[in-house]
């Protein structure tokens, strides 16, 4: 068994609730990856009332305080996960305090977080909520970000393929690896893309020479591909893919005719703050269907 497969063993899925019907979406995949993975799913409600509206409020409704209130939302979301699967081990719990960092702290003993796309506030002309955004760029364990039309379900397989990003940096293989066991666990093919650009500056206007540098630019690409794969078991239905364009472009045209999206992150150490790449901040965006941020560790400011 190996790290991965050893956090993952036996630490629940969490996802993060708050009420809104994007998180009660978030709250029947969780269900799905958690039964899945054969593991229990943890739900975990984080909110301000108790520090900001508190007493006030409870005297207007009737309640001593606000803890029945937020009790009622996190056993709600319990409750449908329980109605979804009845024989899935779940739980609740409520904390106040700020979400993103509650989240984000759940996350050192998951083995994945599940989040909607957007809050209760949920100002129309914001693609992703500040929650969702923080916490897939902080937490330890990978990240799943609930859009598109069919992100209430991880089970059965919409459009039948999971799609994952690979980049230059061969340390994103914990995203490739992510990826596959979310494909195999679904008895779905791996889709593995490698967007490639040829440089401006490289091109030509000799007929004969035109095609050289993008050749050039297409074999690297394949090659780093390949070197992000060689780990995958041999039996792992995979599809490569080279594609010419951006990056976030090129994923988040692939996510139309996918399940998931998977993209790396690196957490660099020492450094504090948000830590997501311009690629997984786009698709974070942009995408079509769920994504899920994998972080990976390397080094530097």
């Amino acid at each position: 068994m190996n790290a991965a497969d050893e956090r993952a063993h036996g630490e629940p899925v969490v996802v993060g609730v708050d009420g809104s019907e994007p998180s009660l979406r978030a709250v029947d995949w969780a269900g799905d990856e958690a039964v899945l993975r054969g593991v229990p799913l943890k739900v975990v409600y984080a909110c301000l009332w108790e520090r900001y509206e508190g007493a006030a409020l409870a005297r207007d409704i009737g309640k001593p305080s606000a803890l029945p209130l937020a009790q009622d939302v996190a056993g709600a979301a319990a409750q449908r996960a329980s109605a979804r699967h009845p024989g899935l081990q779940v739980s609740a719990d409520v904390v106040f305090e700020e979400p993103e960092y509650a989240l984000v702290r759940e996350a050192r003993n998951a083995c994945a977080l599940v989040v909607g796309t957007r809050g209760r506030s949920g100002i129309a002309e914001m693609l992703l909520g500040s929650v969702s955004l923080a916490v897939a760029a902080q937490a330890d364990c990978p990240v799943i970000v609930l859009r598109g039309t069919h992100d209430n379900q991880s089970t059965p397989p919409v459009h039948g393929r999971i799609v994952v990003g690979v980049g230059k940096d061969v340390k994103e293989s914990a995203a490739v690896r992510f990826a596959a066991e979310e494909a195999r666990r679904r008895g779905v093919p791996l889709e593995a893309i490698r967007a490639w650009r040829c440089p401006a500056h490289e091109s030509t206007d000799h007929p004969l020479l035109a095609s050289e540098p993008a050749r050039l630019h297409e074999e690297r690409a394949a090659e780093e591909l390949e070197a992000a794969l060689q780990d995958l078991p041999p039996d792992a239905d995979v599809h490569r893919r080279t594609v010419e364009g951006h990056a976030r472009r090129v994923l988040a045209d692939a996510s139309h005719s996918a399940d998931l999206l998977v993209v790396g992150a690196n957490r660099r150490d020492g450094h504090v703050g948000l830590q997501l790449g311009r690629v997984s901040h786009a698709v974070l965006h942009h995408s079509a269907c769920p994504v899920a941020i994998v972080p990976h560790r390397g080094h530097g400011a």
